[in-house]
């Protein structure tokens, strides 16, 4: 396993031992001893979750507040999406900044993202299979999100704006001033 830093502290890209032969491949998704060394953290994942989503569909940015946040473990098991965190941490260094990366099939990489982060991503297969482990519950009154086109972050997503796809509700979402004033 390779473990790499971002520029975001806390915010690790995973590449898997990847053993292939002719009958295909194997390797370990998540080894909890492993990642510790690699990153000195031990999370307590609680829950997997499995989206299904066509290409264009944008999900995000979406985070749970208080003592209801969430630290993920992301990756994609068919197809590719570029994925996307916010620090919201107050006092970080990185406060406000983004990270992107596209997580793919192909590529097996995964993404860890630690609590107090905003975290949304975007197909851009016919059929992706994303894939998340979490390390607290979901919490309906908690939940947060910031408008994926918020011209503060200027995120540059990878699809024109014409082909993406979000549910009434994301499209609805505040934007990052708003959230600083709540």
């Amino acid at each position: 396993m390779i473990v790499e830093k971002t520029y975001i502290n806390g915010v690790f890209i995973i590449s898997p031992d990847v053993f292939t032969d002719q009958r295909g491949f194997f390797y370990e998704f998540f080894n909890r001893d492993k990642f510790f060394q690699a990153t000195g953290l031990y999370p307590d994942f609680i829950q997997d979750n499995l989206a299904k989503s066509s290409k264009g569909v944008l999900r995000g940015l979406h985070f749970q507040k208080g003592k209801f946040a969430q630290a993920k473990l992301v990756s994609v098991l068919q197809g590719s999406v570029q994925d996307v965190v916010v620090d919201l941490r107050p006092g970080s260094t990185t406060f406000g900044k983004h990270f992107s990366i596209i997580l793919s099939a192909e590529n097996k990489k995964q993404l860890f993202i630690p609590r107090g982060f905003a975290h949304g991503y975007l197909s851009l297969a016919d059929e992706t299979l994303f894939f998340y482990k979490i390390d607290n519950v979901y919490s309906k009154t908690n939940e947060a999100g910031i408008i994926y086109n918020d011209t503060d972050l200027q995120i540059n997503w990878q699809l024109p704006e014409s082909e993406l796809i979000l549910s009434d509700k994301d499209q609805k979402l505040p934007g990052f001033k708003e959230y600083l004033n709540v």
